[in-house]
């Protein structure tokens, strides 16, 4: 028997035994995606007096420090604090829940007369056909595999349009994630028009919502509804690390899978 996950009056089912890993990994080196100008992940050895953090170098154990900047090293999620000068405003604070209904949906960002390449709210509701969720995923075509990789400070990457984020908190969608550097545009003034129309803030703000960049969906997970385990660390900061993983939910009274 498979477990089971309800939702809005209906039970779905879920094989724990196929995760669906969308995270990039935090790993040294040039090769990895970058964003904002953050420095490359460095892994640096401890050394102690005779002691030396690691084994290939002759020490009992591997003891390293590790240097990254959650905004710009790899997959992480972000709640208010991002945006707020509250130092309670912290991830570890405001997630308390990990496992979400998820709807999947892949979206052709377009292209405006200044130049920007934007998903907008219009291309975004086509998709999801009124079908939102607790949780909602973007993917960005075309899903092209340099995502993994890619350096995007200075580029002027792909963002959404505040509209979106606005409608997504009317909807009342708690958890947002994109395989985007950022749901705002890479210069902007400092307005972060996205954030702010997200999480409500500062007038009504959504303490409990979350915004998850940097992800990758291959091109083998299909659009549709999935269980979300969203993992982070317990680090006290408004951003975290994280490893989001989807199961796909079928409903045993349909035996096609769900879109």
């Amino acid at each position: 028997m498979l477990p089971t996950y309800p939702y809005q009056g209906r039970t779905y089912q879920f094989d724990p035994t196929q995760p669906l890993d969308i995270s990039l990994p935090l790993a040294p080196g040039e090769d990895q995606v970058n964003c904002f100008w953050a420095e490359p992940v460095q892994i640096e050895v401890i050394r102690v007096g005779n002691f030396v953090g690691s084994v290939a170098q002759g020490g009992s154990t591997n003891y390293q420090r590790v240097h990254l900047t959650p905004h710009g090293n790899g997959t992480h999620t972000e709640c208010y604090g991002h945006i707020s000068p509250d130092p309670a405003a912290t991830l570890d604070r405001h997630l308390r829940r990990f496992l979400f209904v998820a709807r999947l949906v892949s979206v052709e960002p377009r292209l405006q007369p200044n130049g920007d390449l934007v998903v907008l709210l219009a291309d975004v509701q086509r998709e999801l056909a009124g079908a939102v969720a607790e949780a909602l995923i973007l993917r960005t075509l075309p899903n092209d595999l340099a995502k993994r990789t890619r350096h995007y400070s200075g580029t002027n990457p792909t963002y959404l349009e505040p509209a979106l984020a606005h409608w997504l908190a009317t909807e009342q969608v708690e958890h947002l994630l994109v395989d985007l550097p950022s749901v705002d545009r890479e210069e902007d003034g400092g307005e972060l028009l996205a954030h702010h129309a997200f999480w409500r803030y500062p007038h009504a703000t959504r303490q409990a919502a979350t915004i998850t960049e940097l992800i990758f969906v291959p091109e083998a997970v299909e659009d549709g509804l999935y269980l979300l385990n969203l993992q982070v660390t317990s680090l006290v900061l408004d951003a975290s690390p994280s490893k989001p993983v989807l199961y796909r939910l079928v409903d045993p009274e349909n035996t096609t899978r769900n879109s």
